[in-house]
């Protein structure tokens, strides 16, 4: 093929209740709940860790969300959806009593936070967190579907990576050693357990949300970490107040979440092709590495029904400074894939009768065959890589983008498609710049290119982390650096394979 061709992939269609189909998620959820499923839970039973403020924000705004919510009057066009309440849309009540309850005092975590060792203060905000649940678990058999952990706003602002602590805020750290000694203990070991215990804490990420989330894998939980201020933000001052979404959008947004990590399925696509299955591969470089193994590879399987599964793989050399690519040798490549594949069959009972493989980068030969040595022959397997790219650029007549869904045939394994653009439902472009294309190629194995465009646009409407329109990536991709951020948090070992929702 010589000649490029422009073409449009048609917007996918999602499956609600009563088998009906709409393109937004809002629409099909305001009008006819989510798919019948017995994954659905029949009811909203969540656990709350959080101080005692935190835990009555998170009942103020359960109960707001039990009645409608305008949509705002100003702002952008596609959020301008009302709120119609939580039973309303998803079908099931969400009791404003938590099913749990976990208080922690705010003091400790307060003071934790502000130590002056940065590491420690993370490590000792987190364990205020993690031990309570842990306490909780040992001590009850009830268990909540997930739980609501709520951070306060300082616990936000002071534990990132880069957060400062005022210096008249800062509180003595406790038999710290500190970054340089902690690394040496590390490295050529210590005859002392302590000394051990104490260097561990300096593995760990200086992210509380990450830590937090990594560090709780292992306990089978599932978590939802959300700010005080997203829930209750008129009670915060005017200088400590968020720049948040609306109301009805923040509503709309944490409710859809929840119903997911809840165990629902809140949309399907609707066109599904059965047997087909999609792996997004994930790397994480590893900051301050021991010796070669300078990265973390996973996997994330997805389905068109929206399931997913994540996959830790091993610490390796898979990233070169030469180019600033991740590629696997065969044997990892070839455990990754195994573990997909083993996964797929116990779901289905039979391996899939087409695996997608996507990555940002293309598939070394060793690395192809590690995957191909697992999959079985009667398996169709195809490489895919998608990048983003702003080098072409495409203009129509008029004041308005190009459409969502426009897509240019380069060659026969070559396209450039707009996952973002002019989106006539919403009747507007939601972004500020010119939309630019993803560029799609089909680097190994044989497929049908304008069939992967189609499945590409699908994969873009499988973020339940919101009610949004479509994102610009596929899930296969849009989640692939904050999963990755997740594994390589610490040195935490966790048997996987995991659902989504554990990451998200």
């Amino acid at each position: 093929m010589t000649d490029w061709i422009m073409t449009h992939v048609e917007e996918p269609l999602l499956s609600f209740g009563f088998n009906q189909k709409t393109e937004h998620p809002k629409d099909g959820l305001f009008l006819y709940g989510p798919p019948a499923s017995n994954q659905n839970p029949a009811r909203m039973d969540v656990g709350v860790i959080g101080t005692a403020d935190g835990i009555r924000r998170y009942q103020s705004w359960v109960k707001a969300i039990a009645s409608t919510i305008a949509a705002p009057e100003t702002g952008r066009e596609e959020n301008k959806t009302m709120w119609p309440g939580f039973q309303a849309a998803f079908g099931v009540p969400w009791p404003a009593k938590p099913f749990a309850t976990i208080t922690i005092d705010g003091d400790v975590l307060s003071e934790r936070i502000r130590t002056e060792d940065r590491h420690e203060a993370i490590f000792k905000a987190v364990d205020v967190y993690g031990d309570a649940l842990r306490k909780y678990l040992r001590e009850q058999e009830a268990r909540p579907q997930f739980w609501f952990a709520i951070i306060p706003e300082e616990v936000f602002r002071y534990g990132r990576p880069k957060s400062v602590v005022p210096k008249d805020q800062r509180v003595k750290a406790t038999g710290s050693l500190g970054r340089k000694a902690a690394k040496s203990i590390l490295s050529k070991g210590s005859m002392f357990i302590e000394e051990m215990e104490a260097a561990a804490l300096y593995e760990y990420e200086l992210n509380f949300h990450n830590q937090l989330k990594a560090r709780l894998l292992d306990t089978g939980q599932v978590l939802q970490v959300i700010r005080e201020t997203t829930l209750t933000p008129a009670e915060f001052e005017e200088g400590t107040r968020r720049s948040l979404q609306d109301p009805a959008s923040v509503a709309w947004n944490l409710a859809t979440a929840s119903f997911y990590k809840s165990g629902g399925r809140p949309w399907r696509v609707a066109d599904v092709r059965e047997g087909v299955c999609y792996v997004g591969l994930v790397f994480k470089r590893i900051e301050n590495a021991k010796g070669c193994n300078n990265a973390c590879c996973g996997a994330q399987m997805f389905l068109n029904s929206g399931e997913g599964l994540v996959f830790k793989g091993a610490v390796g050399p898979w990233y070169s400074e030469t180019d600033g690519s991740f590629h696997l040798c065969r044997e990892q490549a070839a455990q990754l894939m195994q573990m997909v594949i083993s996964s797929y069959e116990e779901i289905h009972g039979r391996p899939p009768t087409e695996l997608f493989i996507h990555g940002k980068t293309w598939f070394e030969k060793d690395e192809w065959e590690g995957f191909r040595s697992t999959v079985p022959v009667d398996t169709k397997l195809v490489g895919i890589r998608i990048r983003r790219q702003n080098e072409l650029k495409l203009f129509r007549y008029g004041s308005k983008p190009v459409l969502r869904g426009t897509a240019i045939i380069a060659s026969d394994r070559r396209a450039y498609l707009w996952t973002t653009g002019f989106t006539p439902r919403l009747n507007t472009y939601p972004g500020r710049e010119v939309p630019n294309p993803v560029t799609v190629d089909i680097v190994n194995g044989e497929a049908d290119l304008r069939q992967v465009l189609t499945d590409l646009m699908s994969l873009t409407k499988l973020n339940f982390n919101n009610a949004g329109f479509a994102d610009g990536l596929p899930v296969t991709l849009r989640f692939a650096d904050l999963v990755g951020e997740i594994l390589t948090a610490g040195p935490t070992q966790v048997a996987a394979p995991l659902p989504f929702r554990f990451y998200i």
